[in-house]
């Protein structure tokens, strides 16, 4: 099985065994069985054969740049507009603002690239512009060009090996510099590694420090639970962050912590309602 398959089976193996998954699944899925089989089609290309892998790391930067960026705007364009689709039939945004976005791609009015590096680098002032010309919310534009550059980007953090970084010790990606999304322990020591939020390549990180702001401060750093699962929420109060941790030697490691994250939701509600942020 593929990768994205496995989140598929994932995803409606939850559903089938929690009926309170069944309400949040549908749309995931289906955008899954879009992606299935398209991966090498989102008009992404990216290359890194001149890089300098020891290098780069060597001086705290990620292997991916704009620069490794490439773009077959028609391929990307026609992934864009089946991405769109797909959110239009299952009713996840309002109907208007989803074909304002589809009428602009269609006619040009959109400048992928500039999108895409923004949201690779982590800068809002290019979505919010794009996004107020076309009379659509940010994070919509956002999430759905966020779709293709996450599926090159795991595509390509899937040739890495899981050993490459062994000296790479910042709370970003080594790969795509996107922040963790997930941590995670295991081995017998629990060993903590972090998730990238884009590419999802994992990395080691240092077990008692915040992955927001850096406190290793343990009267700072703390935990919660709810319910008899392997994934917990792991507290800072010196930034007021937190970030899920699923601990791999509860069980539950077959399944891709991208889909952990979406069936664990309600920690982030908790987290929310506690007064923490999700790390950024």
């Amino acid at each position: 099985m593929t990768t994205t398959e496995i989140k598929i089976a994932a995803l409606r193996q939850a559903a089938a065994s929690s009926p309170e998954y069944a309400a949040i699944t549908p749309l995931f899925v289906a955008l899954f069985d879009y992606i299935s089989g398209r991966e090498l089609q989102s008009g992404i290309t990216i290359d890194l054969s001149g890089i300098n892998r020891l290098e780069r790391s060597a001086h705290g930067f990620p292997l991916v740049s704009p620069a490794e960026l490439s773009l077959d705007r028609e391929l990307l364009t026609s992934f864009l507009a089946g991405v769109v689709r797909v959110l239009e039939q299952q009713g996840s945004e309002g109907d208007e603002e989803l074909g304002r976005i589809a009428g602009a791609l269609s006619a040009g009015e959109i400048d992928p690239q500039s999108l895409l590096v923004a949201i690779l680098e982590r800068r809002r002032a290019p979505l919010e512009e794009a996004s107020a010309k076309l009379g659509v919310p940010a994070p919509l534009l956002e999430y759905i060009f966020e779709i293709p550059l996450k599926t090159a980007l795991e595509q390509c953090a899937a040739a890495i090996p899981a050993d490459a970084f062994p000296d790479w010790h910042e709370s970003v990606c080594p790969v795509c510099g996107s922040r963790p999304g997930m941590a995670e322990l295991a081995g017998e020591e629990g060993r903590r590694q972090l998730c990238c939020s884009a590419c999802f390549y994992s990395w080691q990180f240092k077990r008692l420090k915040c992955p927001s702001c850096g406190c290793e401060d343990t009267e700072q750093l703390s935990y919660f639970t709810a319910g008899e699962g392997a994934t917990r929420v792991d507290t800072c109060r010196a930034c007021s962050r937190y970030i899920k941790t699923r601990d791999k030697r509860r069980g539950g490691g077959d399944v891709p912590l991208e889909v952990e994250d979406l069936l664990t939701i309600h920690l982030d509600l908790l987290a929310s309602r506690e007064g923490f942020e999700r790390g950024k």
